[in-house]
């Protein structure tokens, strides 16, 4: 029995081990170490880290990148310069899964000429992130023209606990400022950073520790999976409830009050369609969307819908702005037509 359990032992340590050294060899995403290094309410990356960031478990759109002084994805140090535009938002202006000529911070750049474009993007952040960003670049940089790429769930995602805020949100009940910066990794993680099977496992499977968990446990102690119900959409143009327009003016106010003393310049904000809706010719009219539009507009901000952008190339190309079906973000031609129509604004005079 012990001579079986040692040689059972053994093998799974040797694929455990040839396991780990084959995800060495391929391009798995690594850790991305990320922390509050430059300001306590931003998350970035260590300056000049180096990391690989690909998508499922065959590693699509494997990509390496490199961050700069300030823990950003770029090729180009961000340092105090008042000709600089910053371009601010999530994981749409940091498009890892693209290649770092096709991304926005890049084709925007190349549409400018001589102005740079300090590209500042975080994964997994919202509206209320992006006013610290702006704070800093304003305060650390110079910078007075800013550049917002939206999501269509920044608003929303604002609310603590959406799992998209790095620092200030709003709490979901009474909407009053919050501060949600994220907990340092325990010991465990930081040791597991280190393992490319691990991330290997965490990042294009998806597993989690939890989920594993929760896969052990007896049925009979596993929680009851929720029954998707079916959402009622009213044949007309839906209508705001009272306390979403509330919860949208409360957001977007709070956004722009932060903000005001660090826009000296153009405030340029681009906002991202439903686009999947497009491609089936479903869009239909979204009025937490216009009344953001008509928010922003009101207080100054040069608002670039996308919808109408869009449909437009539908209209005339079978080509799609998306990665792909496994992935929402732009890709090169969609950011193509996002950049295109930030620089005529920047331009304008």
């Amino acid at each position: 029995m012990v001579r079986t359990l040692s040689l059972w032992s053994a093998g799974v340590v040797s694929l455990v081990l040839a396991l780990e050294l084959l995800c060495r060899l391929l391009p798995v995403s690594t850790s991305t170490e990320t922390g509050y290094y430059t300001d306590p309410l931003i998350l970035t990356y260590p300056s000049r880290h180096r990391w690989v960031a690909s998508t499922g478990w065959d590693l699509r759109n494997a990509q390496t990148l490199r961050a700069n002084n300030l823990g950003y994805p770029a090729d180009r140090d961000f340092v105090r310069d008042e000709r600089a535009v910053a371009l601010i938002g999530d994981s749409f202006v940091e498009a890892s899964m693209l290649p770092a000529a096709d991304r926005p911070g890049a084709q925007l750049a190349q549409m400018l000429g001589t102005r740079p474009v300090y590209a500042m993007g975080a994964p997994g952040t919202a509206l209320l992130d992006y006013a610290e960003r702006i704070r800093y670049a304003h305060e650390k940089l110079g910078v007075r023209d800013f550049v917002v790429l939206m999501e269509r769930g920044d608003v929303k995602q604002s609310l603590c606990g959406s799992g998209n805020v790095h620092g200030p949100c709003l709490d979901p009940k009474t909407l009053a400022p919050r501060i949600a910066t994220l907990p340092p990794p325990g010991t465990a993680k930081r040791w597991l950073r280190h393992s490319a099977l691990a991330q290997y496992l965490a990042s294009q499977l998806r597993v989690t520790p939890q989920a594993l968990l929760d896969q052990l446990k007896p049925k009979w102690l596993q929680a009851p999976h929720a029954t998707a119900q079916p959402v009622a959409v009213p044949a007309d143009t839906a209508v705001l409830t009272d306390s979403a327009k509330h919860e949208i003016d409360t957001v977007v106010t709070t956004f722009f009050e932060r903000i005001k003393p660090h826009v000296q310049g153009k405030l340029v904000v681009v906002l991202d369609s439903d686009r999947v809706a497009m491609y089936t010719g479903q869009l239909k009219p979204d009025p937490a969307r216009q009344r953001f539009i008509n928010l922003a507009r009101g207080v100054g901000a040069l608002v670039v819908d996308t919808e109408p952008i869009f449909a437009t190339h539908l209209a005339q190309s079978p080509l799609r702005l998306d990665v792909g079906p496994y992935d929402g973000h732009l890709n090169a031609l969609g950011v193509e037509l996002v950049a295109r129509s930030a620089s005529a604004e920047l331009i304008k005079p």
